[in-house]
């Protein structure tokens, strides 16, 4: 059988600080696609400069934007990556090896978290397996507005080599993204009945700690490490606490609503 095509799918916007690395890795592919939501710095002109075929289509959300990026790609194998992440010199070889003979229709590989200056190998992040290779026909990203995933029910492979995550450009552009990924949690849970309480809000950032930090050995990855996991329970803390914040306003509503 002839080797698969492949098309790279990456979707952007104000990508200009980190992409360039990105596309550098993905030369390999036999096309690059991009979906940019309407970037206003010089995110696009660096995607044309590495051959990059790009598409403009306004913001619909991660899984509709990633969703929707898939179907431009020219070929039915693709792999997908983030703006933010890189494709390493042992992965870009395993995914050349499977395009000359797959022997599944989907693959997973391990996701590296790049934090504070190091590569986090333990803790919340390592090794994070990610559906982010395979053939359309037998996947797709689900339309999940945050914390997207692609769906099958296809057998999944397993890659050798890391997506290497450039997880925090600075710490306060990496808690700005925090932020806002919180907002759109809080939003889902409370639209799916999802209630909280002082259990909740004290407990779930407790047992997230204790799991990551000393069951998962966060704490091998030093100072990085210890500052990963506790932003990550403050997230669960944030985002329980704005769940709370839409009780208290949509209690105050009915109450106005019968007086």
């Amino acid at each position: 059988m002839p080797k698969r095509k492949l098309s790279a799918v990456i979707i952007t916007f104000n990508e200009e600080k980190c992409i360039a690395e990105c596309l550098e890795a993905l030369q390999f592919c036999d096309e690059i696609v991009v979906v940019d939501s309407e970037s206003t710095d010089a995110t696009v002109d660096i995607c044309k400069s590495f051959g990059a075929r790009v598409i403009c289509q306004p913001w619909l959300g991660f899984g509709p934007q990633k969703h929707f990026a898939v179907e431009q790609a020219a070929y039915d194998w693709v792999v997908c990556v983030d703006a933010d992440e890189v494709i390493s010199s042992v992965l870009r070889e395993s995914i050349q090896a499977e395009m000359s003979a797959p022997a599944k229709s989907v693959y997973q590989m391990p996701r590296c978290n790049r934090f504070l200056g190091r590569a986090l190998r333990h803790g919340e992040g390592y090794p994070d397996l990610s559906l982010r290779l395979f053939d359309r026909s037998e996947a797709q990203w689900s339309l999940d507005a945050v914390h997207e995933k692609v769906e099958t029910v296809s057998s999944v492979g397993v890659l050798r080599g890391d997506l290497i995550h450039n997880s925090a450009e600075t710490l306060e552009k990496y808690l700005a993204t925090q932020n806002s990924y919180t907002s759109i949690q809080a939003q889902a849970l409370f639209i799916r009945g999802k209630r909280v309480g002082v259990a909740k809000l004290l407990l779930s950032p407790l047992t997230r700690f204790v799991k990551f930090y000393f069951f998962k050995r966060g704490f091998l990855d030093g100072i990085p490490g210890l500052v990963h996991i506790l932003i990550g329970c403050m997230n669960a803390f944030v985002k329980y606490s704005k769940v709370y914040e839409k009780q208290l306003v949509s209690s105050d509503d009915s109450k106005g609503s019968r007086e």
